[in-house]
């Protein structure tokens, strides 16, 4: 199937009359070929066309489509000063090269690099993946041809030679490959709840007891946690607060059981959490600081007892910002990138989120002490983004829990990746007995 549709690009832009240019769009069904190939190439021999040294090479790749026209779907890097360059290896999915289908055309041109952008043409060669899979041999050294160079000397012969170092096949896992194969997605759950949330009495408190509608924290809480807890096989969830005074002596801590047994803190699914919660706002006192790393520090000693790949750590805190120990946070973020767990954190309220948006590291990874975080593990979402004007409360927390678990599955699969772990083979789908009839004689 192809899908070609052209969009004239001044369109609704308020330019009359005037012809801006043509953006072109194309679909094509996607196969469902999950392989995909790490490929290294080198040159020999290309053209000279720098004028005060060699050439400046780098390698375009194109994915021949259905009408035949060609699609970018690779560019290597560029190697300076050279007519005879190795470039470093690349993976590109099955699907990206070629769509599955193993014999179609794959063009490859070559370029010299130039710093304002106006690269020059080397040369162009074609072959397929089926070609490409007999990895290196006399079959993949290819003659880098310039068409209009060869029109006009009758003695050309070629531009130089592009050859295919390696070409390994690697089978792209899936998130759902683990859970399938049996990795546990354990989900804990952290609350703030400091002074600076206001009065849980008062309407203007983000910890407002409403009998007649969840608060911002329970509507978070909700979202987030029913999507969560149907990849978690017991639905069995430990719920810690922080920040508070507990009964009876108004001891101040950042790392309490939320149903009042710190031997056994979990909750019987979102429910038992959202009812733990509560009951916690009548007995506690907000108080503070904000401290984030106890409850970090909490997850990441059960993560740090088991790195097998059988089980994975998530754990969503809910707060309204106003971080107070953010060196001590950012110091146990690092520490617990080497771990099998992720880090969502839900701001709820009017605050400023700039320390939350540090902490995402989406932007600068998150470091401590001269350390940088081994891998990205913390997802930051406002909460105030997702209250939707119409009142249709379904609507916006489903974008809510989509947007907070979208970093989820590739923070997980980095970590597996990482540590060279792959998902187990998927258990036999049940087959219930046959029932045989015994007759007595």
């Amino acid at each position: 199937m192809m899908l070609i549709r052209r969009v004239p690009t001044c369109q609704n832009i308020g330019i009359p009359g005037k012809k801006c240019g043509t953006i072109i769009l194309t679909a094509e069904e996607l196969n469902c070929c999950r392989d995909a190939v790490l490929m290294q190439f080198c040159a020999n021999k290309l053209d000279k066309k720098d004028f005060f040294g060699k050439s400046d090479p780098f390698l375009v790749f194109y994915r021949s489509n259905e009408d035949g026209s060609f699609t970018i779907c690779h560019k290597t890097e560029v190697v300076k000063n050279t007519l005879n360059p190795i470039w470093q290896a690349f993976k590109i999915s099955v699907r990206a090269l070629c769509n599955g289908d193993y014999d179609r055309t794959v063009k490859v041109e070559v370029y010299d690099w130039d710093r304002d952008g106006s690269h020059d043409f080397i040369g162009e060669f074609t072959t397929s993946y089926r070609e490409l899979s007999r990895g290196q041999s006399q079959f993949n050294i290819y003659e880098v041809i310039n068409p209009k160079k060869k029109g006009k000397k009758k003695k050309y012969t070629n531009s130089g030679t592009v050859t295919l170092l390696s070409f390994v096949v690697e089978t792209e896992v899936s998130f759902l490959d683990y859970i399938k194969g049996g990795t546990q997605i354990n989900f804990t759950v952290a609350i703030d709840f400091t002074a600076s949330n206001g009065n849980p009495t008062q309407p203007t408190s983000l910890h407002y007891m409403n009998p007649y509608q969840l608060n911002a924290y329970g509507m978070a809480l909700k979202a987030v946690g029913e999507i969560v807890q149907d990849y978690d096989s017991d639905k069995m969830f430990p719920a810690l607060g922080f920040g508070a005074k507990l009964p009876p002596d108004g001891r101040i801590s950042h790392e309490f059981a939320l149903n009042g047994n710190p031997q056994n803190p979990y909750c019987d699914g979102i429910e038992g959490v959202m009812e733990a919660y509560y009951r916690s706002l009548k007995s506690v006192q907000l108080y503070g600081p904000t401290n984030f790393a106890p409850v970090i520090n909490h997850v990441a000693r059960y993560a740090s007892s088991v790195k097998d790949g059988s089980q994975y750590f998530v754990l969503l805190i809910v707060t309204d910002g106003v971080i107070s120990d953010m060196a001590q946070t950012k110091e146990s973020i690092v520490n617990a990138s080497k771990l099998p767990m992720s880090i969502i954190i839900v701001g709820v309220g009017p605050a400023e989120f700039d320390a939350m948006v540090e902490l995402d590291g989406d932007d600068v990874r998150v470091s401590s002490r001269g350390k940088y975080a081994e891998r990205d593990i913390v997802q930051f979402v406002p909460f105030r983004d997702y209250i939707d004007r119409s009142g249709n409360h379904i609507l916006s927390m489903a974008r809510l829990a989509k947007d907070v678990l979208a970093e989820i599955p590739e923070q997980f699969l980095s970590y597996m990746r990482t540590r060279g772990i792959k998902p187990s083979p998927a258990p036999p789908p049940y087959t219930p007995p046959t029932h045989v009839l015994h007759t007595q004689i």
